[in-house]
């Protein structure tokens, strides 16, 4: 997959680190999303994804983020 490929944080396999590019939707949204730590450039990892929320590591701590939400996330994927 090609570095500067955007996709939604919900197209993103379990274990690959990814990079916040732009979080599509509306101020309450997005406000709600920086509060937790997600601000543009922020790397991260899908650890779960069970069919339900997605599990998040992000800096030091766990986030359970709803497939809704994580579908509004678009994300580059950080390397291979």
């Amino acid at each position: 997959m090609h570095s500067n490929h955007t996709l939604p944080l919900t197209h993103v396999p379990v274990g690959k680190l990814v990079r916040l590019v732009e979080i599509k939707g509306g101020r309450e949204i997005t406000h709600r999303l920086v509060e937790m730590g997600f601000n543009p450039g922020v790397e991260f990892k899908i650890i779960q994804d069970a069919g339900g929320p997605l599990l998040l590591a992000i800096r030091d701590s766990r986030i359970a983020l709803g497939r809704s939400m994580a579908f509004r996330v678009l994300v580059q994927i950080v390397g291979n």
